[in-house]
Order: structure tokens, then sequence, then C-alpha cells
């Protein structure tokens, strides 16, 4: 069994997958590299016999959480790492290293996936795009602030926004205009990536024209499925960027 590592800023995305067949066998998001341990140490049936991370955090908080990995479980953690050419794809920043692993790996396990030419939208605690042409260069993209962004802005610069967890979620029982403080925000803010989605899809037939690939990934990513018609769901593609980033040995 493989455990697989997606550390982000804010929290850590993990699972277990089979070697001989990339069927989930569990997994899960925890905010902490205690909860980490916890929650694998807790999952009964594992049988864990490599590790492999994609992690944008510092490289002293990086070689931390392998650290404990190998105390907890005895593994030794491969962790990708940046590269100019990955997989027939050729990185588009002027400074190949300066490009979020995590955008990497998923435009990466993208293009390897259809092999021609792709819009990734990631829409998580920021929101990326990236396009990869048809001979897997990577064209470029673009960030703006995600969900969790603008709402955190919202309430810090803000004094009269104030509403809970469980009204942001109702909010987004559909988009008419709102007659709360949590419906107006988190309904301007939904619109707002929406109205991104839509704009990068416009790019992107500039491009192509209809030749293209839309994946959209993140924890956000239910927001704008209603704008991009035929957009592949693949809330785990950092992970196939990731396999092809450290391969078992």
């Amino acid at each position: 069994m493989i455990l697989e590592l997606d550390c982000g800023n804010s929290f850590i995305k993990w699972r277990v997958i089979r070697q001989d067949l990339p069927v989930v066998l569990a997994g899960g998001v925890v905010d902490s590299d205690d909860g980490l341990v916890e929650a694998i140490a807790s999952t009964s049936g594992l049988s864990l016999q490599h590790s492999r991370m994609v992690s944008v955090r510092s490289a002293e908080e990086t070689q931390k959480l392998t650290l404990r990995i190998e105390e907890s479980f005895g593994l030794q953690t491969q962790c990708a790492s940046s590269a100019k050419v990955l997989a027939g794809v050729k990185n588009g920043y002027e400074a190949y290293e300066r490009l979020g692993l995590d955008r990497w790996l998923a435009l990466v396990g993208a293009y390897a996936t259809v092999g021609t030419s792709c819009l990734v939208i990631d829409l998580g605690t920021a929101v990326t795009s990236d396009f990869v042409n048809a001979q897997g260069e990577h064209l470029g993209g673009f960030i703006c602030p995600g969900m969790p962004l603008m709402r955190g802005q919202l309430r810090t610069h803000t004094r009269r926004i104030r509403y809970d967890d469980a009204a942001a979620e109702e909010a987004h029982s559909s988009f008419a205009p709102g007659r709360s403080t949590a419906e107006a925000v988190e309904r301007g803010c939904a619109l707002m990536l929406r109205g991104f989605a839509v704009s990068q899809l416009e790019l992107a037939h500039q491009y192509w024209g209809d030749d293209f690939v839309v994946f959209v990934t993140g924890g956000d990513a239910g927001l704008v499925t209603g704008v991009t018609p035929g957009a592949r769901l693949v809330p785990d593609l950092v992970f196939v960027g990731l396999a092809l980033a450290c391969p078992l040995l």
C-alpha cells in the first residue's frame, strides 16, 4: 500500500492506495501533523510499504513531517520537486522552481491523462488556472483568491460581517440576490469565481477553438461546475502527477 500526501499551507490531504491498482482504500483531510498521524494510525487494515508527498510548505516544515512519518510508520517518504520537464510537459515559468508544486503536478497529471491541450482550474484556498497545449508546453496561468481568502478578508476588514459555517453552507443553496449578510457574501464571492472560470474558458477557446479538455479540481470545484460544461471533475488530480514525479523505485 502507498501513502500519498498533498501538504498545503492550511491542510494535509492524504490517501492510501494499492500498489498494483490505484484503488483508494482510505483517506481524508486534516489540519495538522498530529491529526495526520492519528488519522492514519486509527485506520484499520492498512499495511503501508511506500510514502510519497507533494508539499508547498517550507523545507523545514516538510522535513519535520517526513521525519514524523518515519518515526510513526517506519516509512521513507519521497518528496516531489520542481522540474523543467516531467512526463512530456515543459514547465512554462521563467524560473521553473517558482511554480507551485501542487499546480505543477496537477497540470502534469491532466496532460498525462489526455495527451492534448488542456485547461486546469483548481479551486482551493487560492484559485489557479493553467494552460497546456497539445505539445505539452505549459503556457502559464493565473492565480486569484479562493473562497476562504475572500471570505476571510471580508470578515477581517468589515466589522459587521459575521456569520458561522452553517450559514455559509446554507447560502450556497442558490444564486439569488442575498437577503442576509451570509447570503450576500457567499453568493457574491462564488459568482466572482464563476466569472473567473468563464474567462478562462474564453481564453482557452481563443487558443485552441474547441479542441481542449477542461479539468476542475480542488475543494470548491462544485462552485463552477455549472459554468464549465463537459469539464472533468478530478478531486485527486495532484496525486496523478505525484505518481509521475515520484515513481516507486
